[in-house]
């Protein structure tokens, strides 16, 4: 387990989506530092029961949308850091509402920037591997080109709006001088992610424990590489450490790659599950002209250069928690979840 105390810090931060999965991850690696903390969440996805030990007169949350909280001068009296997490969740809610998806995702990204220039604050922008649409070339590196399917397939929306984001925050650093840091986030996974929104290892391991059928969406040969948050995170905030980063985009993930089926047996195995795995079509879960990249795995030699990354939790490790964690909450024990921000 990773030391949320190995770097220590001071100073004021912002974190927007800092009551979702990965963000109220972030909060407790850096309020252990030492920090003090400003958390803006809708609460659309997360909850405030993922941060609800953390909050004193250090760290405050503010339920509120990005765009309306940051309006506020007085909000960033003495705040020199913004880590912008929020960001609607999941492949599910992106099909489901596209265009909200879209407005939501870069009015809040431009929001943020501009305010944060204005408060000559450093920035990070939790961007993500969608960026790469359905680049058929592995390992993904950052100069590499995009590719990305028909607008007719919502599937590809998240994506661009992530590349659009990027793009506001790297013109902004060249134009502005903006301290500012981009990761693309590679299917991080952890404690109180959330299977409600297409998540596939909370799904995958609320009904491993509950003894159900594993629903596999394709033919389950597709791969991912799975990072645990507590990396991410401890990665987030090295980056923001380290001026000659900014300005840059870094994949933040696990070179480990397991196809979809792998990681159903892993989970079934470890939870001792009974009911097995079937196969369901991409049709089936999640209407006509989806489409899905087949492979996503990042290359991580700029990062590992920069500031010599290495996941420190294993993907067993992870899922081991996750299940134990899950039956405590069946149980009745510390029943508090949330999702992203």
């Amino acid at each position: 387990m990773t030391n949320p105390r190995d770097t220590p810090v001071t100073g004021k931060a912002i974190i927007t989506g800092g009551a979702g999965f990965i963000g109220s991850h972030l909060t407790a690696r850096l309020k252990a530092q030492g920090m003090g903390l400003i958390l803006i969440d809708n609460l659309s996805t997360g909850s405030r029961d993922n941060v609800a030990d953390l909050l004193d007169d250090r760290c405050q949350l503010i339920h509120a949308d990005a765009c309306e909280a940051v309006a506020d001068s007085a909000l960033w009296d003495g705040v020199d850091q913004v880590y912008h997490l929020a960001a609607a969740v999941g492949v599910q809610k992106v099909i489901d509402d596209p265009a909200a998806m879209v407005h939501n995702n870069v009015e809040q990204t431009a929001a943020v920037l501009d305010a944060a220039r204005r408060a000559d604050a450093s920035v990070l922008i939790a961007s993500s591997s969608e960026v790469y649409g359905k680049c058929p070339v592995l390992p993904l590196r950052e100069d590499m080109e995009l590719v990305y399917g028909p607008t007719t397939a919502s599937r590809w929306a998240y994506g661009l709006t992530k590349a659009i984001d990027e793009h506001l925050a790297i013109d902004m650093h060249r134009r502005y001088g903006l301290r500012v840091v981009i990761t693309r986030l590679f299917n991080t996974i952890g404690p109180r992610q959330v299977g409600h929104y297409g998540m596939v290892v909370p799904r995958f391991v609320e009904r491993a424990v509950a003894g159900q059928t594993l629903d596999v969406y394709g033919d389950g040969t597709q791969t991912r590489a799975f990072c645990d948050a507590r990396d991410v995170t401890r990665a987030m905030t090295e980056l923001m450490a380290k001026g000659d980063c900014f300005g840059r985009v870094f994949n933040l993930g696990s070179n480990h790659r397991v196809t979809i089926n792998e990681l159903a047996d892993r989970i079934i195995r470890i939870a001792g599950g009974t009911g097995g795995k079937r196969l369901v079509s991409y049709e089936k879960a999640f209407g006509p002209d989806f489409e899905d990249p087949a492979h996503r795995l990042p290359d991580t030699t700029r990062i590992s250069e920069a500031i010599g990354f290495k996941p420190q939790i294993g993907l067993d490790q992870t899922l081991t928690e996750l299940i134990q964690l899950r039956r405590e909450r069946v149980a009745g024990v510390g029943a508090s979840a949330g999702g992203g921000g």
